[in-house]
């Protein structure tokens, strides 16, 4: 185990109404201070199922561009789909500690698949109030079943489920940003790996914090994937910075990110509840790890020169979790 578990923690400290002081973010970094109350801007939700591609096209790209995250409703994967998702997730972190730990990320593994806790370096020691299990869903070349929990039974039938029901949401998302960016409906998908796309599972557990006005989740932060697809449960937590400020929003099951400033990637956080457990499903769409990724071409050029370099995907990802300037 590298470090004792937050679900242990917040279960030995619920009754003495402290944390230990390693959770205690600073002073510009406290909900309590930080989240700004009374303004509430309506995040886009956007129906998924609407007919008229063009119509679809620029609410997705609008949506993308000006706020960097927004909801799908009638998306066509089943409730029971998503529902199974969940239950088999909750079901796995209420085991017994033993068993999850079977399932623990090697403490030399360059990988950040398993079960753990710690993700990124962070300054001065903190520590973010959530444990949580990574494994890829999607392709089954890139699916490694040691990290998929053999208990519950159903685990491994609940998350091909809902992998083989992602991946026509994904293509779609992917199509109508790429005609956004008046590029052709397959150039995205295939600027970001095509076939060898990555669809990269993270449970988020947040239980029961004591101080959830000092204590965050996650930390603010901006995704790394080309897109990320969210399920929540029914427990809000997520928060979004806009126009300088930090608020509240309200059920967001789909954060996109793009390159080259075209789309945003929207810093967000996540806060935590005191008597409640949220939890959460993003599903990481990445580019295989020695792609090579930055602006497409044909969005650059010399008015709009590129904004960033191009590396390799796992290079990227090594820099932004050890806050490595790029």
């Amino acid at each position: 185990m590298d470090m004792e578990r937050v679900q242990a923690i917040a279960f030995s400290f619920m009754t003495e109404g402290r944390i230990p002081p390693e959770f205690i973010r600073s002073e510009k970094e406290q909900p309590a201070i930080t989240t700004l109350h009374g303004y509430d801007p309506q995040i886009p939700t956007i129906d998924f199922s609407d007919p008229d591609e063009d119509s679809l096209t620029r609410l997705i790209a609008e949506a993308s561009r000006d706020w960097g995250m927004f909801q799908i409703v009638n998306h066509g994967i089943p409730t029971h789909v998503i529902n199974n998702l969940q239950k088999v997730g909750e079901d796995f972190f209420a085991l017994p500690q033993v068993e999850k730990e079977l399932y623990a990320k090697p403490p030399d593994s360059k990988s950040i698949e398993g079960y753990g806790t710690r993700l990124q370096k962070e300054e001065e020691g903190k520590r973010a109030w959530v444990d949580h299990l990574f494994h890829k869903i999607w392709p089954p070349s890139a699916i490694n079943y040691q990290f998929w929990p053999k208990n519950p039974p159903s685990y491994r039938d609940a998350n091909e489920a809902y992998a083989k029901c992602l991946r026509g949401v994904a293509d779609k998302l992917l199509s109508r940003l790429s005609v956004g960016l008046g590029l052709g409906e397959k150039e995205l998908r295939e600027s970001v790996g095509r076939d060898e796309l990555t669809y990269l599972l993270k449970i988020n557990y947040y239980p029961p914090c004591p101080r959830p006005d000092l204590a965050l989740g996650v930390v603010s932060h901006t995704d790394m994937s080309a897109i990320t697809i969210l399920v929540p449960n029914h427990v809000q937590g997520l928060q979004l910075f806009r126009d300088d400020h930090c608020f509240d929003v309200k059920y967001i099951p789909n954060a996109l990110i793009l390159s080259n400033g075209k789309y945003k990637s929207v810093l967000h956080r996540t806060t935590v509840k005191k008597d409640m457990t949220r939890m959460s499903w993003p599903v990481f769409l990445e580019p295989p790890p020695e792609l090579a990724i930055g602006p497409l071409p044909k969005l650059t050029s010399e008015d709009n020169p590129p904004k960033y370099k191009k590396k390799r995907y796992c290079d990227y990802v090594y820099c932004k979790l050890n806050k490595i300037p790029q």
